[in-house]
């Protein structure tokens, strides 16, 4: 038995079937579904495009095509399609990031085409918690960064981007597009920081947040006051925040040799359930 299989941008009018699908696995989509439900489908809102892949006329898979590329809920024939539209439209991406067997498929076959990467991060273990620790006190100092605050916390989020991605965010357009993110968080009241004598030590955020699964990133210390446990105690109030105020599932996902991150977060109760992969531009 044959099954007629299509690709096509989605219209605003799907998105019950498009939360749907994210809803498959709400802590790995976590991301997208976050854009989804605040955003809809409108490609301008949304910030890119929305494909999707039907077999028999029922949507199967997604694959957001914004500054990212993501693929969701991907086997590999909706995988393949997928590529074959990212051929066709072009690299317009800065990253393809997603679980790591369809992002690792979706890289081979676009390659040969849009290589070679500036970096592959192969493994980056997806980790999470329901809980807070019940041993690590939450640092006091830890708290909500203000509004008024912008020009205390940018210059943490610059080093923190720089530090993990390899290039600044201040390139290109000035740094316009990631103030207004890291602003954007600020109003959500979803940036976190302890400052001392007006600079950040430490400092996370909840990049994305949906009822069901919330994600922390940007988890930073300052050079000179890493190798004091401020990762620890500042992560486990973070951790609160999340639990408290967000969802019932906090979750990340890190670096697979970056053994101290990685230490200090199964210190507060996070565990691995998968992995992802992100191949940067």
């Amino acid at each position: 038995m044959l099954t007629t299989t299509t690709t096509r941008v989605l219209e605003p009018a799907e998105l019950d079937a498009a939360l749907a699908v994210l809803d498959r696995d709400p802590v790995a989509n976590a991301f997208v579904a976050a854009r989804v439900q605040v955003a809809g489908l409108d490609p301008w809102r949304l910030g890119g495009e929305m494909w999707g892949w039907y077999a028999d006329g029922r949507l199967e898979s997604l694959c957001y095509a914004g500054a990212n590329l993501v693929p969701i809920c991907a086997g590999p024939a909706a995988v393949r399609a997928f590529a074959d539209r990212a051929r066709r439209s072009g690299r317009r991406c800065s990253s393809i990031v997603g679980p790591t067997e369809a992002t690792a498929e979706l890289w081979s076959l676009l390659e040969p085409s849009w290589g070679p990467a500036r970096e592959i991060r192969a493994h980056q273990p997806l980790m999470v918690t329901e809980a807070m620790p019940p041993d690590i006190a939450p640092d006091p100092l830890v708290r909500r960064v203000r509004k008024d605050e912008m020009d205390v916390i940018m210059p943490a989020c610059v080093a923190m981007f720089t530090e993990e991605v390899g290039v600044s965010p201040l390139a290109g357009d000035g740094g316009l597009l990631y103030q207004a993110r890291v602003a954007e968080l600020v109003s959500a009241g979803r940036s976190f920081a302890r400052v001392e004598d007006g600079r950040v030590v430490f400092k996370a955020e909840i990049g994305a947040a949906t009822p069901r699964a919330c994600q922390i990133q940007g988890v930073w210390v300052a050079p000179e006051y890493r190798g004091r446990g401020l990762s620890k105690t500042g992560m486990a109030a973070v951790l609160g925040y999340a639990l408290r105020d967000v969802s019932p599932v906090v979750s990340l996902y890190v670096n697979d040799f970056n053994t101290a991150a990685r230490a200090t977060y199964r210190s507060v109760g996070f565990r691995e359930v998968g992995a992802f992969m992100s191949v940067l531009f």
